[in-house]
């Protein structure tokens, strides 16, 4: 059993009647119910089976109960099907300390029955088993100066649907204090602690999921099975929000019943929307992760920190996936017993966080554009050199880094920050090897629009396709036959070969402007486009992976972006974007000035009289004023600033391909939930018919329908101009 703090012992006041029914034998006990036995009993081969660790780490519960009486809570995990149950006990007696029990056993149907009953008979002292609700999961348990909250979901909505996986947005959440005497010294500075941790609204951009893991992006959930081996949580903590809350009851030990007592709770963005051609159904999916680490609010997270986490780090992943089958695996036949992974999936991963030097703004002066200190200066670039590192063991090589900040201005502001960020990556690159250098791109993305002396959609287009040909894309399947075909009946030296293999991303393109925000926005959506096309024509949906401007497809994509800019940007700053892809592309709406006003006046005032409860709200909801006291880090080495093994080739075609088929013949136990068989529901009521989607095609003259892909009026439709551009291929500044 897993506990918080210390053994807890069983209360006489759970001593076991005679029940009539059907009743547990005494090896059938729970752990935390009897002493004598180190766990139960129930059929020892089917006991054990449901232990190993790949069917942990897929049973599914997405249904608790919780009952609450005078001495302890108990909450009950079920899956969809009712077919599996666990259970946890949760002490209400003590105020200081934190007591979680965790019964190791799963549970049919009648026995979590009889056991409940059991429950209740030996509660009777404290008023019974108590008062049952639903929920949706344990949030986490949080303290302040007297006594433990625990944080349960209480209201979820469906945003997505990966694989048969549902991903939910949290809709409200509910803080119950666990000591039932809850008796508080000081009752003001507890309301104060208490308000400032609601000012983190959990019903507004939290997203979880019961059975898939939101935490990591689908390649790294696909092909890398082993990534939590070394560690006892199973899921990446980097974007786990609750993850401090989550720390306390378990002490650094994960439970038994896997993911059904840990929520992790993804800060961010989710979106999905739906593509129809030609009776092939299309999911787009968006999922963009906020860190945890050095989060916190515009003015006061700036630059670096010295564990090398940047401020505003967002990582945005593109799923483009065919809904042919529900699952990430395709049936087999009679003949065949072996699953196959589905081909049907594909992801491009990108990255936004701030320049990773020492830099801050003070905003004591009232300036809507606070002057630019760099206020440590590091010869190594150590922090730099960290958060590069990290990267590296993250994502592989090669990385590619977009800088878009401002390279002349009347004041120097944003180009002292583009020397420096230079100069940086310029002492870095000297020591890696050749085919691992960073490629980096410095880019006036302001200036060019300015004095329209480039086409801006154009250039980002042209560095878009050179950063998926340096860092691909993951695509599960082998390369469609009619591309063979094509290929095969072109006769053509220059053709490229058709791919028989896995496709896999290795590296990852790192965007930046100042604040990460405006400009970094629209270049992600040119990003995203470009490997929305090549996404597409993975799949065979497309003939040509360069998809027109003002498209239903692309526009579908432009709108998915907005709302991703605009939620990073509330978070971020207190109020959406400002410029956004149609300012770039010369086609503001006709009310755009006055918005673009009334966001810079909304970001002003919160920025300005708003920011510093907001970041303290962040630290103590992320538990970092707990964190004081650690120790400094050893300075690294100033030449081998990383670590060789981060270089190594992160996803190799056949360790993945590997992992992949092993990953489908798993047991997937996501069915009950997907369809609810014992559910009376209409398919009208499902939420892939009710996702959002194109509205129906117009009509052409003629009568026909335009295709997603074609723009509605070709001849005032924006068509980037490609150019070759005479760059470095690892370094050039514009």
């Amino acid at each position: 059993m897993s506990k918080a703090t210390a053994p807890v012992c069983p209360l006489p006041s759970e001593a076991i009647p005679a029940v009539s029914g059907p009743v547990l034998s005494t090896t059938e006990v729970p752990g935390f119910l009897n002493p004598s036995a180190e766990k139960s009993t129930l059929g020892a081969s089917y006991t054990t089976s449901l232990q190993t660790r790949d069917a942990q780490r897929f049973t599914v519960f997405n249904k608790f109960i919780l009952y609450e009486n005078k001495l302890r809570f108990y909450i009950v995990a079920s899956n969809a099907s009712d077919s599996r149950h666990r259970i946890i006990k949760i002490d209400r007696t003590s105020q200081n300390d934190l007591n979680v029990v965790e019964d190791e056993t799963d549970y049919s149907g009648k026995q979590m029955s009889a056991l409940l009953k059991m429950l209740d008979e030996g509660n009777k002292g404290s008023g019974g088993i108590g008062r049952a609700r639903v929920v949706f999961g344990i949030a986490g348990f949080v303290k302040f100066t007297a006594g433990w909250y625990m944080l349960v979901i209480s209201k979820r909505s469906v945003v997505a649907l990966l694989g048969g996986h549902y991903l939910y947005h949290c809709e409200s959440t509910d803080m119950i204090p666990v000591c039932f005497t809850h008796k508080i010294e000081k009752p003001g500075e507890e309301q104060r602690l208490l308000g400032i941790f609601k000012q983190v609204d959990m019903s507004k951009n939290f997203y979880f999921s019961h059975s898939y893991d939101i935490t990591s992006t689908l390649q790294s959930n696909l092909t890398r099975l082993d990534r939590f081996e070394n560690s006892s949580w199973p899921f990446n903590d980097r974007y786990v929000w609750n993850f401090h809350m989550l720390v306390h009851p378990f002490m650094h030990e994960a439970p038994r019943g896997g993911q059904a007592w840990l929520i992790p709770l993804i800060h961010g963005h989710v979106d999905q929307a739906k593509l129809n051609v030609l009776g092939r159904v299309i999911f787009v999916t968006l999922i963009a992760r906020r860190s945890r680490h050095y989060a916190g609010a515009r003015y006061l997270t700036r630059g670096v920190n010295e564990e090398g986490n940047v401020a505003n780090e967002v990582e945005t992943e593109q799923i483009v996936s065919e809904a042919l089958t529900t699952p990430f695996y395709s049936p087999s036949s009679k003949e065949r017993h072996s699953r196959r992974p589905s081909p049907q999936y594909t992801s491009y991963v990108q990255y936004r966080g701030s320049i990773p030097i020492y830099w801050t703004q003070d905003t004591t002066t009232m300036s809507p554009r606070p002057p630019i200190e760099i206020n440590v200066i590091d010869p190594f670039y150590t922090a730099a050199s960290r958060h590069f590192n990290d990267l590296f063991g993250r994502y592989g090589a090669p990385i590619f880094i977009l800088n878009l900040i401002k390279r002349r201005e009347p004041v120097p502001r944003e180009s002292k920050l583009l020397d420096e960020y230079t100069q940086c990556v310029r002492y870095l690159n000297q020591f890696l090897p050749d085919d691992k250098k960073m490629v980096y791109r410095a880019w006036d993305m302001s200036r060019a629009y300015k004095e329209k002396t480039q086409d801006v959609i154009s250039y980002l287009e042209d560095m878009a396709e050179e950063s998926i040909q340096l860092t691909g894309f993951f695509h599960t399947g082998l390369e469609p036959y009619s591309h063979y075909l094509q290929y095969s009946a072109v006769v053509d030296e220059t053709a490229p070969l058709w791919r028989d293999s896995i496709l896999l991303q290795n590296g990852i393109c790192r965007i930046n402007c100042v604040d990460c925000l405006d400009r970094t926005n629209a270049a992600q959506f040119v990003f995203g486009k470009r490997a929305f096309g090549h996404q597409l024509y993975a799949l065979g949906v497309v003939s040509n992976p360069n998809l027109a401007f003002d498209s239903d497809a692309v526009n579908m994509l432009t709108e998915m972006y907005h709302d991703h800019g605009d939620t990073i940007a509330l978070q971020y700053t207190g109020s959406a974007l400002v410029n956004r892809v149609e300012t770039y592309r010369r086609m503001p709406h006709w009310n755009s000035h006055s918005r673009d006003i009334i966001e810079n006046i909304r970001r002003f005032y919160t920025n300005s009289l708003l920011d510093a409860d907001k970041q303290t709200a962040i630290n103590l909801f992320l538990g970092v004023h707990e964190r004081q006291g650690q120790a400094c880090h050893l300075r690294g080495n100033y030449q081998q600033w990383y670590q060789p093994q981060n270089l190594a080739t992160a996803y190799t075609a056949e360790g993945c391909l590997y992992a992949l088929k092993d990953f489908v013949t798993w047991r997937g136990d996501f069915w009950s939930e997907y369809y609810r068989p014992l559910l009376f529901t209409s398919l009208g009521k499902h939420f892939a018919y009710c996702m959002n989607t194109l509205k129906p095609p117009g009509q052409s003259i003629n009568g026909a329908c335009y295709s997603p892909f074609l723009p509605s009026n070709p001849h005032t439709a924006h068509q980037p101009k490609c150019q070759t551009l005479d760059w470095n291929p690892y370094f050039s500044t514009w």
